[in-house]
């Protein structure tokens, strides 16, 4: 997954892993077929140690923030805080486990635990920035619309139906991962399935992804469309057309790559696409864009502290956004990340 133990290469899927580092890639290739990844016992943990202390000290601060006016847009913004920090507290342990060059022992629960809450959370962060995008557009696009939509209560079930929903997505993980150990005695923690459950992973894995990612990726896009439009028609601030999509782009480079390899991975490993080749280039890329994925744990609390803008756009505070040079422009900044 994201984290130790792809899968991309074997290791952590059912093939015993090997500590050098050279490693087959999966059942299915040729055996002569290895990688060479033992760059990620450095590369991996400095990336999310970095992500676990950006993560809670951002994060910390958006929670432990006092005297805010409460409004909708802070409630998305407090849950978003909070499954950010949940995010980033899962970890540790996987900076653990690649300093320990793969080898789990935190036990089988922790290992289930562990891989649950890192998808979890990463996909309730998904679900919330949607939450936002929609509710930005509706605030921009359809002022009228959005006043039944501003109700606390509303929100605050929006935020409970997402909780519920990412968890249901997720749950299976639960199942998925578990501890095995390998030729050496030493305890390994697998993150998608063992070979022989693999064949049952696969299809829940496409529509994780499916769900989890792109149908949101869609719905944030249109939304996006959909205020530039706006926003063209009205103030015609190009420059804050070109921050929006600076933020859109943001928001794909993050969670994009990740989610294209992993789907590519497990077309791979069933033995649907390519071959030797083809799995030690998606390894590659894949090992690259686990880091940006979580970087998203602490971009949201980072460009909210940067943003300005505390209000919602329907409060009673956007009613002079005209007589505001930098109103609109804070707006579009915090569109997403606010």
């Amino acid at each position: 997954g994201l984290e130790q133990h792809s899968g991309l290469t074997g290791e952590g899927l059912g093939n015993p892993p090997n500590t050098s580092g050279i490693i087959p890639t999966s059942s299915q290739p040729p055996s002569s077929c290895s990688i060479d990844e033992s760059y990620k016992y450095v590369f991996l943990p400095v990336c999310y140690s970095l992500t676990f202390l950006f993560s809670l000290t951002l994060n910390s601060v958006v929670l432990s923030g006092g005297g805010r006016r409460w409004n909708t847009s802070l409630i998305y913004m407090v849950n978003l805080a909070t499954t950010d920090l949940m995010y980033g507290l899962s970890l540790p342990f996987l900076v653990a486990s690649y300093m320990l060059r793969d080898r789990w022992v935190f036990g089988d629960f922790m290992c289930r635990l562990v891989r649950f809450l890192f998808y979890f959370n990463l996909y309730c962060s998904i679900f919330f920035l949607t939450c936002i995008s929609v509710h930005r557009y509706l605030g921009i696009c359809h002022p009228m619309r959005t006043i039944t939509l501003e109700s606390k209560r509303v929100v605050k079930g929006t935020c409970a139906l997402v909780w519920v929903v990412v968890f249901i997505l997720t749950c299976p993980i639960f199942r998925f991962a578990q501890t095995g150990y390998d030729q050496e005695g030493y305890m390994n923690c697998w993150d998608d399935a063992i070979d022989k459950e693999f064949a049952d992973y696969v299809p829940y894995g496409i529509v994780l992804h499916l769900l989890g990612f792109f149908v949101p990726f869609v719905i944030i896009a249109w939304c996006y469309s959909q205020v530039v439009r706006t926003i063209f028609q009205t103030l015609r601030r190009r420059k804050s057309i070109k921050t929006i999509l600076t933020i859109t782009l943001l928001f794909a480079l993050c969670f994009l790559p990740f989610h294209v390899t992993r789907t590519l991975f497990l077309l791979l490993r069933r033995g649907q696409l390519g071959g030797c080749n083809a799995m030690k280039t998606v390894s590659i890329c894949y090992k690259v864009t686990r880091p940006l994925a979580s970087c998203n744990a602490w971009l949201n609390a980072l460009l909210y502290f940067l943003t300005g803008d505390k209000g919602a756009p329907c409060s009673s505070d956007a009613a002079d956004y005209t007589v505001k040079p930098f109103y609109y422009l804070t707006l579009i900044l915090s569109f997403i990340f606010y």
